[in-house]
């Protein structure tokens, strides 16, 4: 994985320089501590940080290539998983490859397919071709948006980069958090609208679109659409179907020329990655790393809920027995897990999930002192139907996001008026209705395949977008790759249609995920009840956070007090239990993200318009 960033301005080339591209690099490097450089010409500067990950010596960028006498250069954060097949339709019109790398065959396909290139690409991916002959720029996000890809223009120039800092190392970039920013915050965090960042006038390339910067301006047009389709298949079609599709999805995101390893929680998901890929490296003699993560006493303070009703550390180690891999548990002591609040609020650009944010940043961190790329098992339970909102009828019918549990309870916390506050959830609340009603349906779905389809749509249009955002921020803010699998667009495509009576049979979530790959896990595993990522149980974190937390607001000069009301945020600390999003974030993380919107205000230097 990588880092990319660029200008590109058709008026002044005064304002295009290697300087400030690379000063706007020199933000990102931690994506791509390996190489770095810089391509230049009148019009158009790219910047590349890489890590490398296959064909070392040969994949450095930005790359160029000149092809029936016109060139074209190219930068590119990703990995892709069909490359043998891209490589045979390149091979067939005569060109010879010079690397190993995806990055040649990504270029090639743009200059071969043009604007429709990102739609034969399968994986994850953020790039940007300057076409010399074409006289433009064109920049595409995989369809999932696992790669970040952000923009904005300052006067006649136009900025892209892999993350928001990247931008906010022009000078000419304001830091402005306008009011649709802060209803995002209030009612939808750590959520946000697909292709738009929090801060004003910074935007995001939508996932699974592409745009072109030309001498007219800026267009973006979408090249994958989910469809509603309908299904004629038995359900043993289904699950061999199923199957079949996610062990090539797992085989094909193993091959590096670096090591690597999967994270092993012991839940469904990451257990039928590690075994597949388990089985794989045994063929080959070789033998699989894993890893699983535990917080200090976690243990001794573990209570059972709804949406944790296990704890992984009993589960992670003796399947790693059964399935023959290395096993290392990371574990994070709470001082350590506070102490990294604001590095995980630096490395997202953002606010975010609290304890669940700080330990992966850790954790990932010790992962790079023995691996550079992992598996993990995210978006299965949004392809699959794995939240408890898929099928609990008083939280698909609560008119908003399912998994925010109150939208007015944490905005209520800030010093607005009544009616701000209204015009805030109404306005996240249109968002909302808006989704719903874009989400691909037919007309002879049964009400439980309507609202099966519902929850998939909000579920991998938000609820899996933070959650890979999150993923991507933390790892390679490490230096760290993270392959999801799961995340492979010919699975949800194929998932999306099957009946929701295959997918919930029994009564059971993620049933055809289950039935589809009982051959690679003892019955045990395979029935287990969902797990999320583990948060920490233990009182002290509550404490620490509890105190750092007073001690910004008995701070005046904090900027909390401009926007959070001390009375309404300590009322409601004395609460016992607040539950307000997802799964796992309840009071302390309240306190932890309250801390965390403290510096994100104060080190970059937020200035709030409203």
């Amino acid at each position: 994985m990588c880092s990319i960033c660029g200008m590109i301005d058709w008026e002044d080339k005064d304002n295009i320089g290697s300087e400030m591209v690379a000063k706007m690099g020199k933000a990102l490097i931690h994506r791509g501590p390996d190489q770095q450089e810089i391509y230049t010409n009148w019009h158009v500067a790219f910047e590349h940080n890489r890590l490398a990950i296959i064909d070392i010596d040969n994949g450095l960028q930005p790359m160029k290539r000149i092809y029936n006498g016109k060139m074209y250069v190219m930068v590119y954060n990703g990995e892709i998983y069909n490359v043998p097949e891209l490589r045979r339709i390149i091979e067939n019109h005569g060109i010879i490859l010079q690397t190993r790398c995806d990055t040649e065959v990504v270029l090639y396909m743009y200059i071969l397919f043009k604007e429709q290139c990102a739609s034969y690409l399968n994986g994850i991916f953020a790039f940007a071709v300057w076409d010399e002959s074409e006289n433009h720029v064109y920049l595409a996000r995989d369809r999932f948006g696992v790669k970040p890809l952000f923009y904005t223009k300052v006067g006649t120039t136009f900025l892209f980069a892999s993350e928001i800092k990247g931008l906010l190392a022009h000078p000419k970039v304001k830091r402005v958090l306008g009011r649709e920013g802060l209803w995002q915050l209030l009612y939808m965090s750590p959520t946000t609208i697909n292709g738009k960042s929090v801060l004003k006038d910074i935007d995001e390339i939508p996932m699974g679109y592409y745009g072109i910067y030309n001498k007219e301006g800026w267009k973006m047009k979408s090249y994958w659409h989910l469809e509603a389709k309908v299904f004629n298949e038995t359900e043993d079609e289904a699950i061999d179907t199923t199957k079949s599709l996610l062990k090539d999805a797992i085989e094909r995101q193993l091959v590096s020329d670096v090591p690597l390893a999967t994270l092993l929680s012991g839940g469904l998901d990451s257990s039928i990655i590690t075994s597949v890929a388990a089985r794989k490296y045994a063929e080959e003699g070789k033998k699989l790393t894993t890893y699983s993560f535990e917080y200090e006493d976690n243990r001794k303070y573990f209570q059972s809920t709804l949406f944790q009703p296990q704890s992984d550390d009993e589960f992670a180690f003796a399947l790693s027995q059964v399935l023959g891999t290395k096993h290392e548990i990371l574990t994070i002591d709470i001082a350590t897990l506070v102490g990294l609040l604001e590095d995980a609020t630096y490395a997202r650009d953002l606010p975010g999930m609290a304890d669940i944010d700080s330990s992966l940043l850790y954790y990932c961190k010790q992962i790079k002192n023995k691996h550079t790329v992992v598996l993990s098992g995210e978006c299965a339970d949004e392809i699959f139907g794995g939240y408890p909102w898929f099928y609990r009828k008083e939280m698909l019918e609560n008119g908003f996001f399912p998994w925010i549990h109150d939208a007015h309870e944490r905005a209520g916390l800030f010093r607005f008026s009544a009616s701000k506050l209204k015009e805030g959830y109404a306005y996240t609340k249109a968002i909302y209705l808006k989704s719903v009603a874009q989400c691909p349906v037919l007309e002879s779905d049964s009400e439980s395949m309507k609202q099966s389809r519902i929850a998939t749509w909000l579920s991998v249009n938000y609820f899996m977008n933070s959650l890979l955002e999150r993923k991507d921020r933390m790892s390679m803010a490490s230096g760290v790759e993270v392959r999801v699998p799961f995340a492979d667009h010919r699975i949800l495509e194929y998932v999306y249609n099957v009946p929701w009576e295959i997918k919930f049979k029994g009564q059971t979530e993620k049933a055809l995920l289950r039935m589809a790959m009982a051959d690679y896990l003892p019955e045990y595993y395979l029935k287990r009840k969902k797990s999320p990522y583990p948060k920490t149980h233990n009182p002290v974190y509550e404490q620490f956070v509890f105190e750092k937390l007073n001690r910004v607001l008995n701070n005046p000069s904090s900027r909390l007090h401009e926007i959070v009301s001390r009375d309404k945020l300590k009322n409601l600390l004395e609460k016992q239990n607040v539950t307000w999003f997802g799964q796992l974030m309840s009071k302390p993380q309240l306190m932890a993200w309250m801390l965390q919107l403290e510096y994100w205000l104060d080190r970059y230097q937020i200035s709030i318009e409203l």
